[in-house]
């Protein structure tokens, strides 16, 4: 494998002391925060260059999951360890809990959008603007399907209890049930709505008394104008 700069050896050590204390990797703003990296794209940089050099794969894409990589294979918990204790000199991390895969297994990464345009990939890398962890328990129907997070604009589902500035999960989809809330791309602007379908048009519907719905005709509805369904909802205090 090449050789890795300071820079990326930095990154690369933080990834395995976050897995190794919390038992899964850091964010995106985890990472520029530990750096000093103020851009995400700069932290995608050096993640994108671990890749390459064989030190690090994304090994599930969907939840941005990162593994740091030895001899092509992903490290597992014990040999991070062995790692960790020979940077430190050697010395025993008596301090360190191990964790199992469980663990892991019960925490998403999801990728938080800034931005969706129409026709382009939902969850392609220059749209993600950070990652966040979440338990799995939190997240409605979260066993299958790809999820995203999206920060919500606007007051147009205060009544449902969706704020402007909290951040939803949207499970990916193109179907969704009469009344569900869905994400749904209008144009070149993602909303989110209840969803309506008629025999003459769609109805995205507003939980605001004070707001129209949007209409759309059933002859101009197309299934990839529904990005997916909402799943979670997330508050900062």
């Amino acid at each position: 494998m090449q050789g890795l700069t300071d820079r990326q050896a930095q990154v690369l050590s933080y990834i395995r002391s976050s897995i190794l204390d919390r038992g899964y990797p850091p964010t995106l703003r985890e990472i520029g925060a530990h750096m000093g990296i103020r851009s995400t794209n700069g932290v995608n940089d050096h993640l994108r260059a671990l890749e390459r050099k064989g030190y690090l794969t994304r090994e599930d894409m969907k939840s941005r999951a990162l593994r740091p990589m030895e001899n092509g294979r992903p490290m597992e918990m014990a040999r991070m360890q062995d790692v960790a204790n020979e940077l430190a000199g050697g010395e025993a991390a008596a301090n360190t809990v191990s964790r199992d895969a469980v663990t892991h297994a019960d925490i998403l990464e999801i990728p938080v959008l800034g931005r969706i345009a129409a026709g382009q990939p939902i969850l392609a890398d220059e749209h993600v603007v950070d990652t966040m962890s979440v338990d799995r328990s939190m997240i409605r129907g979260s066993s299958g399907g790809e999820i995203f997070g999206l920060k919500v604009q606007g007051d147009s589902m205060i009544e449902a209890g969706i704020l402007s500035g909290d951040t939803i999960f949207v499970r990916k989809q193109q179907t969704a049930q009469r009344g569900e809330i869905v994400c749904a791309l209008i144009g070149d602007e993602a909303t989110v709505k209840y969803y309506y379908p008629e025999r003459d048009y769609v109805s995205f519907k507003p939980a605001n008394a004070g707001m129209a719905p949007i209409l759309v005709r059933a002859s101009d509805f197309k299934p990839t104008m529904l990005l997916g369904i909402v799943v979670g909802v997330f508050r900062r205090l």
